[in-house]
């Protein structure tokens, strides 16, 4: 399965690039939602998105938004992985379509145990 990154550090990208790959996946990136959104309507192989909240133009919360109103996306997953902390932001969204949650700074260990809870790999 593809995974597509969408955040706008190039450091945490290559954090994330590096853990998907490890477990499996093939990654795409891209540096903001817009790119997201275009990568996204690109490759009709990406099964699942890791979106930090926080980035320019279309943040992370709009880009789940957009996934969410086109039914052609259903099947993708969306994980949020940010700084946000606030049970309101996280709350909102989960209500706008995002799958599941992490809180930045994280281990391999949490971001594996979202992906065994989604079905998307097998425990190790």
């Amino acid at each position: 399965m593809k995974v597509l990154v969408i955040d706008d550090s190039r450091a945490m990208r290559a954090i994330l690039s590096k853990i998907m790959s490890e477990l499996g996946f093939d990654v795409v990136t891209a540096a903001d939602g817009r790119e997201g959104l275009d990568r996204l309507g690109e490759d009709d192989g990406i099964g699942l998105v890791l979106v930090d909240w926080n980035l320019p133009g279309m943040n992370g919360y709009e880009l789940v938004k957009a996934v969410r109103r086109d039914p052609a996306w259903d099947e993708v997953r969306l994980i949020m992985v940010t700084t946000e902390t606030e049970r309101e932001n996280v709350s909102r969204a989960m209500d706008a379509g995002a799958d599941e949650y992490v809180m930045k700074p994280f281990t391999k260990d949490v971001l594996l145990e979202k992906l065994v809870f989604l079905g998307l790999v097998k425990e190790s």
